[in-house]
């Protein structure tokens, strides 16, 4: 394997290049070792030939601590066999110890791309632009070509939303695999199911609207107008009204202004200068 166009070794001086850089293409994943550890012994022929397996998918870089203590030290390295896994720049996931061939597939899966995962994002693209039968039939495609790929689950959650089937979609979210189940990716499908729920049968937002100015204590219009807003991007309209809700009636439909708001600061990944503002008023005004 020594020869292999998959296996690297990375020193201080390359690693920028043959890690770092490299990782914007494609996964690398770091073996950091040891010649006086035994389990990195045992680890390393079994990275080296599903380097090898994986056909070029991921790249294998090997890090020899004894000589590149500098470099283990910047990542955190503190038990051997240690092995990381960067894309995009940074390393974004971790194992320690010689794990099982099995475990280590499992780890690869969750972050190197599949062929399939092609047909999904292809599949994702016709559901924004309204194409969901097309879309259903790419999905199916990718199912009888990689029946493994976790993200199938995922994509049929969308596939249910797309065509309205929230109740079948709720379900569907809460059966995940556990190794999706909280990425990022998921929770914002989470909270849009929310608020997708939440307008199912109702009147279009100008009714809503309608409804709000010629009585201002008509909970459900105000909830369901948030909800309508949130669909279509205008968050901070969403959040005004959903705070309004939650300091007029903390009991409308178990709390659903305090949760609504909840729900957008996860949909906008929790940060950034609207979430601030509308977590302190929310703060200020339960406490």
């Amino acid at each position: 394997m020594a020869d292999s166009p998959f296996v690297v070794t990375a020193t201080a001086a390359t690693f920028q290049s043959v890690v770092i850089d490299a990782s914007f293409d494609r996964p690398v994943l770091v073996d950091f070792w040891a010649d006086w550890c035994a389990p990195c012994r045992m680890l390393m022929p079994v990275l080296a030939r599903l380097a090898e397996s994986y056909g070029g998918t991921f790249i294998l870089a090997k890090v020899n601590t004894e000589e590149e203590q500098a470099l283990a030290a910047q990542f955190g390295i503190r038990s051997l066999p240690t092995v990381q896994i960067f894309k995009d720049g940074r390393a974004i996931d971790q194992f320690m110890g010689a794990l099982p061939e099995a475990q280590i597939r499992d780890f690869l899966d969750r972050h190197i791309p599949r062929a399939s995962d092609g047909l999904l994002a292809q599949a994702q693209a016709l559901m924004s632009a309204g194409q969901v039968e097309q879309a259903a039939a790419l999905i199916e495609r990718a199912r009888g070509e990689d029946p493994d790929n976790t993200r199938l689950a995922l994509a049929e959650v969308q596939l249910l939303m797309a065509r309205g089937e929230h109740a079948a979609a709720n379900v569907a979210i809460e059966r995940l695999p556990l190794e999706i189940a909280h990425d990022p990716e998921v929770n914002l499908l989470r909270g849009q199911l929310l608020f997708a729920t939440t307008v199912e049968d109702a009147p279009d937002e100008a009714s809503l609207q309608a409804r709000l100015d010629s009585d201002p204590g008509d909970d459900q219009a105000r909830h369901q107008l948030a909800a309508r807003r949130v669909l279509r991007g205008d968050y901070e309209g969403a959040l005004e009204l959903l705070f309004d809700l939650m300091k007029r009636n903390r009991a409308y439909a178990d709390d659903a202004g305090r949760k609504g708001m909840l729900a957008i600061f996860e949909l906008l990944g929790g940060q950034g200068d609207l979430v601030a503002h509308y977590r302190a008023k929310m703060m200020n005004a339960l406490y």
